[in-house]
């Protein structure tokens, strides 16, 4: 039988832009410098447990003493962590790759490089899912940024001072944004656009204009939401750039590489005999730790360094344990039964874990690990002793009202996301519509599953059960104004988050009013038995440092 060295592979792929099958396996065994890779030791996959916390998203990816976790991990997750890339740039595949989530625990020598890390993950979805892909170039839309019929009005940079573009303070109720480029390519200014302008620019921005050099200048216009004077006209980014810097912006399909999806498993490989004993153990407790009251004027904030260093301040008591029992923090005093002193007493916690890099993109800002330190630190400072116990709670039913609902193209990823640019798009005629969200080949029920974290800051519903009775999967769309926006956000009688009931005669639509008009559903809140954590003990002062 031939050997099949790193070279060999690296050259049919670059002849064939193909792995798959033992192409794949053999491609992943191979660094970039085309010594062979070693795998993880040994690894545990499964579907992740039933979780109640709407605040989900993937957690973990640090190599920690010798073992390497991933938690709540979507298949589209896990290929974007493996290789780097974003999601909208992942094609193909079927439709739970959003929507199915994974834990995976696996040991790795702790020397080993967080691009090795990455290799290893490539290989053991390519082992336990059977996942085969294979890199193309396909037009997506993206904006592009190109030359007008003039010259650019703007400044060519003499080279000096800091480079960048910063947003400027205005003063009062304006309705500006303003931001000064100084000494800024084109490619660093499109590389910019959507995160200052990230309302109106839900597509990537590409450099299209084909000028050298950097460029100083200003730009001024009216974020996409923001509710304009009557009579007022509104200068969007677009009407900005085209008139302030002799630009234009415009949605174009764009050659773009992807990663495509051939095939993948929805159920993993089993599992060694074994496994636990076999993995390193998790260490739940900080290197050191130091716990104090709050001073009365300290701020609230919380921060944690590269070097592992942890820092929580002006905390209430209430809000450690809820992050530290993983209870989200609109629905905590639903979810927790405690002393009423925990509302209020607030602590400043300074804390050591072992050195590791930044969590990767699209991690949480508390993984599990420093979920499970925190809650060693507090059972063992604070004295504290818990336990679960089923109590019935707020939560809410979807139900249909003479749905609006249109079956689904199967062709399409099943979920549900901010929606890109449209035509006649409703948040630009109306401007207190800001939110879209646009949901493909989704099921009632996963539908109900989305609406607990489809917005965690103005409509993280506690639990959402579907009772509506349809079936099969359906396309729509949903557009609303944030609770936030909302003069009457605090109105709703029926739930203790305080979530709007109605909408507002200035064009502001709840998402309550926007579910029963636009798709003929409804959320009824009722009340269910749901676990709550039990606070039995819990001393007010923690023991000394």
């Amino acid at each position: 039988m031939q050997r099949v060295t790193c070279d060999r592979i690296g050259r049919a792929l670059r002849d064939v832009r193909v792995f798959g099958g033992t192409l794949l396996a053999s491609l992943l065994s191979c660094t970039a410098s085309g010594q062979p890779a070693r795998a993880f030791d040994i690894a545990d996959v499964h579907v992740s447990a039933t979780f109640t916390n709407p605040d989900t998203f993937v957690t973990g990816g640090i190599l920690r003493d010798g073992r390497y976790d991933l938690r709540r991990a979507t298949m589209l997750d896990l290929i974007g962590l493996a290789w780097r890339v974003d999601a909208d740039k992942v094609v193909g595949g079927p439709g739970w790759l959003a929507l199915d989530r994974f834990d995976i625990a696996a040991r790795a020598p702790q020397s080993t490089s967080p691009e090795m890390v990455n290799l290893m993950l490539q290989a053991l979805l390519a082992d336990r899912f059977q996942l085969a892909l294979h890199k193309d170039t396909r037009p997506l839309p993206a904006f592009a940024l190109t030359t007008g019929t003039g010259k650019p009005k703007m400044k060519e940079a003499d080279g000096s001072g800091r480079s960048g573009c910063q947003p400027q303070p205005q003063s009062g109720a304006t309705t500006w944004a303003v931001v000064s480029c100084r000494n800024v390519t084109m490619e660093a200014f499109a590389g910019t656009l959507r995160r200052i302008a990230g309302d109106y620019l839900t597509e990537p921005v590409v450099d299209a204009t084909s000028l050298p050099g950097a460029w100083d200048f200003d730009l001024k216009w009216n974020p996409r939401s923001r509710v304009l004077p009557a009579g007022a006209e509104r200068i969007t980014i677009f009407d900005a750039i085209e008139k302030q810097l002799g630009l234009t912006l415009g949605v174009k399909q764009i050659p773009t590489p992807v990663i495509v999806v051939e095939r993948v498993n929805e159920k993993p490989t089993g599992n060694p005999p074994g496994i636990a004993e076999k993995l390193p153990l998790l260490s739940p407790v900080f290197e050191v730790a130091s716990i104090k009251p709050s001073a009365p004027d300290e701020r609230f904030g919380y921060r944690r360094y590269p070097s592992g260093r942890l820092e929580i301040h002006a905390f209430p008591m209430k809000m450690l344990i809820a992050t530290a029992w993983d209870v989200d923090w609109d629905h905590m005093d639903d979810r927790i039964a405690a002393p009423k002193w925990v509302d209020s007493k607030r602590f400043d916690i300074v804390a050591k874990t072992s050195a590791a890099p930044d969590a990767p993109r699209g991690t949480g800002m508390i993984d599990q690990d420093l979920e499970l330190m925190l809650r060693a630190l507090l059972t063992d400072r604070f004295r504290m002793s818990t336990h679960y116990e089923d109590r019935p709670v707020p939560s809410y039913t979807l139900t249909a009202a003479g749905p609006k609902l249109r079956k689904a193209d199967p062709a399409n990823r099943a979920g549900c996301k901010e929606a890109r640019t449209m035509a006649h798009d409703p948040r630009d005629l109306n401007p207190r519509l800001s939110r879209l969200i646009q949901c493909r080949n989704i099921t009632m029920a996963q539908f109900a599953q989305q609406l607990r974290s489809m917005d965690r800051v103005e409509a993280a519903f506690n639990d959402v059960v579907d009772e509506t009775g349809l079936k099969g999967a359906y396309d729509f769309t949903i557009s609303f104004t944030p609770r936030s926006q909302l003069q009457n956000r605090d109105a709703d009688p029926q739930s203790s988050a305080g979530f709007p009931a109605a909408s507002e005669p200035n064009g502001a639509v709840s998402f309550f009013d926007a579910l029963r008009q636009q798709l003929g559903l409804r959320l009824e809140m009722r009340r269910r038995p749901m676990p709550v954590l039990i606070v039995d003990h819990v001393e007010e002062n923690p023991a000394e440092n």
